[in-house]
């Protein structure tokens, strides 16, 4: 008798507890699958003290092969679930596309950053829900506050100094709490020119701190914040992000570099295209966390709307205690549902209290209804982390020793850029990759504008002998090295330079959207090409449904605001960039229709050639950082 086959898709508190209970429960009696996005288990509530230098990144990992030996691990993301045929369709993190069969599946898809209606938000807000999205930050803060030392315009020095987070919830109150301490302690080793201190403001529409947890919680912590010098504002949101700063809702313009979205959670969008009854945007389940309907169906954690029987009528909330417990129950009523031992049992919960770890020795908590503050509440907090965490508890503790005994390390490591974690994404756990392969179809890619947020003229210093350094770049047929601006690494292309010179010009948008010679673009009236940018809906009707690689539709690949393909300035050089083997299209390689110097392509005129001496025809970069021998080839 063959074994049957589970499916879990998500490995967070949710999808994590179900696979490893379900391995204890079923002995090896049963094939249990895990797809994930990434290998590890993310321990969320310290992924603030990560943002704050206190713990290093993988400190809040737990690998999910070693701490699942007889679970096997798929890495991917759900594309499509098939429930009749009982199959799943995926898509690898290379760009591969797979099948996968159950018998029982499990969806703890977790949950995504909450965007709301207000302009800017997308292109200049970053969201905290992913290890990317908190080395990022941390990057980004040190790097402000090094800035604005460097200063001379006390307005700009404000501005690189004020940090502001929207959503006073678990999150945004840990944040804010915790990034105040991490900008002070930066002060007062290098104080600002002007005498300034880091502001961070903290928003919310809600009358009160922690508005979901009980009032007295919420009063220890808005009188901790107040005390550290955070600008706490109640009843306050954001009503425009704009490039230099927030409009707030009372009319107030704040001057800002730095816009951290906190406001809450939405469930993963995998689970609305099920087509099943859903509530505000989860799946209906019943108390033993089956779908109605769906025997062989299961969902938790976040996705799920599961009844609160300690209060009829009402859902289990999106927290991390209600998913870890989701786990559990839905494990054994998996196990049961096969005959693999035990019974159903309905899901119940009964509150333990919560805890806000405000940094240092402060924090908020209520274990078993008790409240605490100050030292006591720190003691209480630390010690639940390091009891609910699968692993890694000494390396955290140790962490936590060092950190009150010694100086944060206060650097840029450069290791995720402002485009790979955009705000609007459906992977916040999954950093965007140069050369990564596209994301899901419902999920929405990054304006392209979180690429200039940060920057202003004194952007992310991208890495040394990249595209798009500080450095030159000496380009076929030149007679000196050119450095290129922001813009045009930025579209990964090649500066054009006039026929006969010995220097490079910049092309116009038109020109090298369309691939064209600029002296051609000029002479050709045949309608938008369909890589334009802002080019047309359709291939030759303006007004049509957008197509996949046009502004306004889902980015490509290679469009400002998509994803950066292996060719892109920052990312990975790929074999068209100075330094790797050339590409057909690319100058030094076999050159490609519409190319300069390649076959015009149908309806193009040929422009004359240009008067002048004569040049050579472009040939491979020559690259002086690597000796000529072959044992360099793998260098690249």
């Amino acid at each position: 008798m063959s074994r049957p086959r589970i499916l879990i898709v998500g490995a967070g508190f949710a999808g994590y507890r179900t696979a490893r209970t379900l391995s204890r429960l079923t002995r090896g009696r049963a094939h249990i699958t895990l797809l994930n996005p990434t290998d590890y288990f993310l321990y969320l509530p310290l992924l603030p003290q990560v943002a704050a230098g206190i713990l290093e990144p993988r400190r809040v990992t737990v690998s999910l092969s070693d701490s699942l030996p007889d679970v096997r691990l798929v890495l991917g993301e759900a594309e499509r679930i098939d429930l009749d045929d009982g199959t799943l369709r995926y898509t690898g993190p290379e760009g591969e596309e797979g099948s996968l069969s159950y018998d029982r599946l499990v969806l703890a898809a977790g949950s995504v950053n909450k965007l709301l209606p207000i302009p800017g938000v997308a292109e200049h807000a970053h969201g905290f829900r992913g290890l990317p999205e908190a080395l990022y930050l941390r990057d980004h803060v040190t790097r402000q506050v090094e800035l604005a030392a460097s200063a001379d315009d006390p307005e700009a020095c404000a501005a690189r100094c004020t940090f502001v987070v929207v959503g006073a919830g678990y999150t945004g109150t840990e944040v804010a709490a915790h990034g105040q301490m991490f900008t002070d302690a930066q002060v007062r080793k290098h104080p600002l020119r002007q005498g300034m201190r880091p502001r961070w403001m903290l928003l919310d529409v809600a009358p009160r701190v922690l508005p979901e947890m009980d009032q007295k919680l919420s009063a220890t912590a808005d009188r901790v914040l107040r005390q550290r010098g955070v600008d706490v504002r109640m009843g306050t949101s954001v009503k425009e992000a704009t490039h230099d700063g927030v409009v707030l809702t009372d009319g107030q313009f704040v001057r800002t570099r730095t816009l951290v979205w906190c406001v809450g959670v939405r469930p993963d969008p995998l689970v609305e295209s099920l087509g099943l009854p859903m509530e505000k945007g989860r799946l209906l389940v019943d108390p033993h966390l089956q779908v109605p309907g769906r025997p062989e169906l299961f969902a938790c954690g976040d996705v799920a709307a599961v009844p609160d029987l300690e209060n009829p009528g009402s859902y289990t909330p999106m927290t991390a205690q209600h998913a870890w417990r989701h786990g559990k129950v839905a494990a054994e009523n998996v196990a049961a549902s096969l005959g693999l031992g035990g019974s159903h049992k309905p899901y119940r919960h009964r509150d333990l209290g919560f805890v806000v770890d405000l940094g240092g020795a402060k924090a908020a908590a209520n274990p078993l209804g008790v409240t605490l503050s100050g030292v006591p509440a720190g003691a209480v907090t630390r010690g639940y982390h390091l009891a609910a965490m699968p692993g890694n508890r000494v390396r955290v503790a140790a962490d936590w020793l060092l950190d009150a005994v010694l100086p944060r390390q206060a650097v840029q490591l450069g290791l995720v850029r402002s485009w790979s974690v955009p705000l609007d994404t459906s992977s916040p756990e999954v950093a965007r990759v140069a050369g990564g392969p596209g994301r899901r179809a419902d999920a929405r890619s990054g304006p392209g504008a979180a690429l200039a947020a940060d920057t202003d003229g004194s952007s992310d210093e991208p890495a040394k002998g990249q595209p798009g350094s500080g450095t030159t770049q000496v380009r076929p047929g030149s007679r000196a090295a050119q450095p290129r601006t922001e813009p045009e690494t930025a579209k990964g292309r090649p500066l054009a330079g006039p026929p006969g010179s010995g220097h490079g010009q910049l092309r116009s948008e038109s020109e090298t959207a369309k691939g064209r010679p600029a002296a051609a673009a000029a002479e050709t009236a045949d309608g938008p090409a369909r890589n334009r940018s802002g080019g047309e809906p359709t291939e030759k009707q303006p007004g049509g449904e957008p197509s996949g690689n046009q502004p306004g539709g889902e980015p490509s690949g290679n469009q400002p605001g998509g994803e950066p393909s292996g060719n892109q300035p920052r990312g990975e050089p790929a074999r068209n960039q100075p330094g790797g083997e050339p590409a057909k299209n690319q100058p030094g390689g076999e050159p490609a229709k519409n190319q300069p110097g390649g076959e015009p392509a149908k309806n193009q005129p040929v422009p004359a050639p240009p008067p002048g001496p004569s040049h050579p025809a472009p040939g491979p970069v020559k690259r002086t950082d690597v000796p000529d021998d072959d044992s360099a080839k793998g260098d690249s």
